[in-house]
């Protein structure tokens, strides 16, 4: 085996072990356990990956391309730039860990549970890799059909409204992206994203982006968000911000802005402004929330938005400040989900009335949520900082109201963070905070520890993916040259 052939393994590991666990007669120990080695063999293939990707070269890496649908020039094509491969790495890295705080808690139905998440895990490297634009949409809808099932079943007390919710905004989006993407395979005489043409549509590119803002989730789209966040198990949630919503930032780069050059200038500020809206009202709404996942939650758009004005502010710098601050929101959003999930086992609930004094005699417990904290409110050298900082100066040579914007939002994002620690940690002891609520255990400190470890190496060395995700460092280049 090549080290070309991982980037399928990567795709078809999970779901070959997903299969086996559906139909193998498996005790409920061999099943988790079974699961969570696979999501470390995934970890594993992935560094070895990234010891062996070239950053300077250009062109797509790692590849394998193969005829699927001949008469339609549609083909098994897989391959990694630098950039998706910050993203396959963000992914396995967050799916090994929920997928670990799953077993952790002892998930009810453990055959089915641990099969859509390891299903979930190859979709969604999948959508990454993906270099045909119908292999792109098949991976893309496949992400949706594990989701649907994990929040519908094991969710909350709304996890039918929310479950719906999420269904209708994806599906709509999703179904217009599918014509879209036959249009514009027809038109161009191959779905092959590398060899693809560039297209002047207009229409295209709004399908496209619609789909796109849905996932991210950017304003105004974002309505299946609260339900979805606040219902889902711990872990699926974290799964859904940390992971999921960075395929919708993914496709904006990948398709919207390298395929269509023209109409992404032309609604550049309508986009510009929609991404800044979805930014401030997102952190307006994040200081409001009354629980834990109620602030991560519309912190995640909120991020959506900073990453959507980078990406579309079009400089070097914004470019390579979207894409470390994928790496780095994936991280944070997913350590935080994890760590609410800790506090709600403790204590039954998010809702910040009813928690407080959760430091006193659980050091581990507070320390891990203020160092998350803290990056998360983008203090100088963090991760957080280093993405913002660029994503701003980035948008500031686009236009200095794009930078003022951003740098006022994130006072906000101080504001509604310190708001959590505060409300979590250190205000008068809640209902339901009591002295038998024991600090973070083996297990739990096992999960979240590596994710926090990661950010604070990326805090301390952030040029790892700021100058290493597109060929010779030059983003905007490689955009015109449609990454070849």
């Amino acid at each position: 085996m090549t080290v070309a052939d991982f980037t399928s393994v990567l795709i078809w590991l999970p779901v070959g072990a997903a299969i086996a666990l559906w139909v193998l007669p498996l005790s409920r120990y061999a099943i988790g356990s079974l699961a969570v080695l696979v999501s470390l063999v995934e970890v594993g293939l992935w560094i070895e990956q990234a010891v062996r990707f070239r950053f300077n070269a250009t062109g797509l890496q790692f590849s394998q391309n193969a005829p699927w649908i001949k008469d339609l020039h549609v083909s098994y094509h897989v391959g990694e730039y630098g950039f998706s491969l910050w993203l396959v790495g963000l992914t396995v890295v967050a799916m090994a860990a929920c997928i670990g705080y799953g077993f952790w808690v002892g998930r009810d139905r453990p055959r089915a549970y641990f099969g859509l998440m390891l299903l979930l895990t190859g979709a969604t490297v999948g959508v990454f890799v993906a270099q045909d634009m119908l292999l792109f949409y098949a991976f893309f809808e496949a992400m949706l059909i594990p989701l649907y099932i994990l929040i519908g079943v094991w969710g909350g007390a709304a996890r039918t409204g929310a479950t719906i919710k999420l269904l209708i905004y994806t599906m709509a989006g999703s179904l217009i992206m599918l014509a879209a993407v036959i249009v514009y395979g027809l038109q161009v005489g191959t779905f092959d994203l590398v060899n693809a043409p560039i297209s002047m549509s207009r229409w295209l590119f709004l399908a496209f982006m619609l789909a796109f803002a849905i996932k991210a989730p950017l304003f105004p789209f974002h309505g299946w968000l609260p339900d979805a966040y606040r219902e889902a198990p711990p872990e699926v949630t974290a799964v859904l911000s940390g992971v999921i919503a960075k395929a919708g930032t993914y496709g904006m780069l990948r398709i919207a802005i390298t395929k269509f050059p023209e109409p992404t200038s032309y609604y550049r500020t309508v986009i510009l402004a929609l991404a800044a809206a979805a930014l401030v009202y997102g952190s307006l709404l994040a200081f409001r929330a009354p629980d834990f996942r109620g602030v991560v939650a519309y912190s995640s758009m909120a991020q959506s938005g900073l990453i959507a004005i980078g990406l579309f502010s079009g400089s070097n710098l914004a470019l390579d400040g979207a894409v470390l601050q994928m790496i780095a929101h994936g991280l944070v959003s997913c350590s935080l989900f994890l760590i609410a999930g800790t506090v709600e086992r403790r204590t039954t609930t998010g809702e910040f009335f009813r928690l407080g004094g959760l430091a006193k005699g659980r050091p581990a417990l507070a320390t891990l949520l203020l160092i998350v904290g803290v990056i998360s409110l983008a203090v100088p050298g963090s991760a957080a900082f280093a993405g913002e900082f660029l994503i701003l100066a980035g948008a500031y040579q686009r236009a200095w109201w794009w930078a003022a914007i951003g740098a006022g939002a994130i006072v906000l994002a101080a504001m509604y963070m310190l708001r959590l620690i505060s409300a979590v940690l250190h205000e008068a002891r809640g209902a339901t905070v009591d002295d038998a609520a024991l600090d973070l255990r083996a297990g739990e400190l096992a999960l979240i520890v590596p994710l926090v470890a990661a950010l604070l190496v990326l805090s301390a060395w952030p040029a790892a993916i700021a100058h290493h995700s597109f060929a010779g460092d030059n983003p905007a280049n490689a955009i015109v040259s449609q990454f070849n």
